[in-house]
């Protein structure tokens, strides 16, 4: 019901996205042979995915342990960039996670380096070539040059100032915040929904404005409390989570406020409420729409004169809260039927926040599902994990009624389900374990026309009419089949223009061209 976060999170990160990082990796393109580029960021123990080139979209919601690693646990404690020999015998990280190259990585070179700002490690630099000995023209004082510029990038990005580049590298020039307390999970995907998302909360969230999340179950609107606190003044102080709708009605004023000893039978104590637990912090009043509207009138006189007074208490008590509410359900819809206050409303949404569906995200699921199987690789203590082609697909193709959570919940059945058919041998030669349709148990809902946010067509109007999938065939030929229907429709409608169908699916257009090339449409 209820939930304290004392203080601080352990550990903290950037807050860096990867429009500020990616331009670093752009501009070592320039003068550096790589397929596959990574900034890893070092939180706590682990290596968090910052910003990739070549690497697929899933491998951002990954956390890499650098002593289940050796490469990256060797890049940490080396002072100088390494390069790795071709045929070096130590398993690569991204097997599996280079783009376009599904199966184990072959023969290749890759090198990297530990990266430091002011003094302290930021985390590394991973430069990969699928061409053996892409790397060898290149001196160990040519590396640390080009690290060196790495290294100052991050230095300007922190300290909002433009870093002096080279001739060859185009400067970058960002303005971003300066690092921050991180919640235990993060706000992931690059889709234009979460990144409006980030952009806001980054708005809000210095001031001390109440803010009203909204958004539908599962979606993760605790989470985004979580960063509005962590991005605040007031993120040494503590965040306190309430769900309103397991509040017992003759227990909410008590729970919400506290108590004197006798106020109540059974009150044989003084008892601090949420909001004196809160006091200099942030409260979360959860599923806020199903308060009692008795309890609303009495929140509302909380909120406008800054006080509480306890039950059996004649006495005020000043509280100096910032208070987050969030509910899944329609409140102006709830006020026009008198279920809850307008007043109150008001009060609470002086900047609403509205968290999208994974409906919404796009090719979001793909980050999502890689961070929930890094986590179940680490609960588990298996292998790898890692999703074929065709399980992206099915992922992809889903319509995620349950959103963010469902996904969890898919993902973490799967992960058992592909251990148990493939379990662990210390002999065994495959580095990871493959997870495929069979394992996600996804239902025929996969492939509603509802289900495809990328290729999300336009209603139909004239002559067109909603693409249809033969129940003959299987999950791969009929999401191909879906695809193809829906491309021919949006083709036609646009008259054959490449770039606004590209837009309307929600997808760069070299990538359009790759599907319609391998579709045959």
């Amino acid at each position: 019901m209820t939930t304290i976060l004392q203080g601080p999170h352990q550990g903290t990160a950037t807050a860096h996205g990867e429009e500020a990082l990616r331009p670093l990796l752009d501009a070592l393109r320039l003068v550096l042979p790589f397929d596959a580029a990574a900034l890893l960021r070092r939180t706590g123990t682990t290596l968090r995915p910052l910003a990739c080139i070549g690497l697929t979209e899933e491998v951002i919601g990954h956390r890499f342990e650098p002593e289940r690693h050796p490469r990256l646990a060797r890049l940490l404690a080396s002072a100088t960039p390494l390069r790795f020999d071709a045929d070096c015998a130590l398993p690569d990280p991204y097997d599996g996670l280079i783009d376009g190259q599904p199966d184990l990585l072959p023969v290749h070179d890759c090198m990297g380096a530990r990266l430091h700002v002011d003094g302290r490690v930021w985390g590394l630099l991973t430069l990969d070539a699928l061409t053996p000995g892409a790397f060898a023209a290149i001196t160990p004082a040519q590396l640390a040059a080009w690290v060196a510029q790495v290294e100052g990038g991050l230095a300007a990005l922190d300290k909002r100032v433009p870093v002096a580049v080279p001739a060859g590298m185009p400067p970058v020039i960002h303005a971003v915040d300066r690092p921050s307390i991180t919640p235990r999970r993060e706000l992931l995907g690059r889709s234009a929904a979460m990144r409006h998302l980030r952009e806001e909360i980054a708005i809000v969230a210095p001031s001390d404005l109440s803010v009203l999340i909204l958004g539908e179950t599962g979606v993760g609107k605790e989470l985004v409390a979580q960063r509005l606190h962590a991005d605040s003044v007031r993120r040494d102080a503590p965040l306190v989570l309430i769900n309103c709708a397991a509040l017992p009605e003759h227990l909410a004023e008590s729970e919400l406020f506290g108590h004197r000893r006798g106020a109540y039978t059974g009150a044989t104590q003084d008892r601090l409420g949420k909001f004196e637990l809160a006091h200099g912090g942030t409260l979360l009043l959860d599923e806020i729409g199903e308060l009692p509207l008795a309890m609303q009138a009495k929140l509302l006189r909380v909120l406008q004169n800054g006080e509480i007074q306890r039950p059996g208490d004649d006495r005020p008590r000043r509280v100096d809260v910032r208070v987050l509410a969030a509910t899944h359900r329609d409140l102006r819809a709830d006020i026009a039927q008198g279920r809850f206050r307008s007043d109150l409303y008001h009060r609470l949404g002086a900047y609403p926040l509205h968290v999208p569906t994974l409906r919404e995200r796009g090719r979001d699921v793909l980050a999502l599902a890689g961070a929930f199987l890094e986590e179940m690789q680490h609960r588990l203590g298996t292998r790898a994990l890692r999703l074929t082609p065709l399980a992206k697909e099915a992922l992809l193709a889903h319509v995620w009624p349950g959103n963010v959570r469902e996904l969890e919940h898919v993902i973490s059945r799967a992960a058992l389900r592909a251990r148990a058919q493939h379990p662990d041998h210390p002999g065994r030669s495959a580095r990871w374990i493959s997870i495929d349709t069979q394992h996600l148990g996804l239902g025929s809902e996969t492939l509603s026309a509802a289900s495809k946010p990328d290729l999300a067509s336009a209603p139909p109007t004239g002559g067109t009419h909603a693409p249809t999938v033969p129940p003959h065939l299987g999950l791969r030929e009929a999401t191909e089949a879906f695809q193809r229907d829906w491309l021919r429709e949006a083709l036609t409608r646009h008259a054959g223009n490449q770039a606004a169908v590209a837009r309307e699916a929600g997808m760069h257009r070299s990538n359009l061209f790759r599907l319609l090339r391998r579709l045959g449409v």
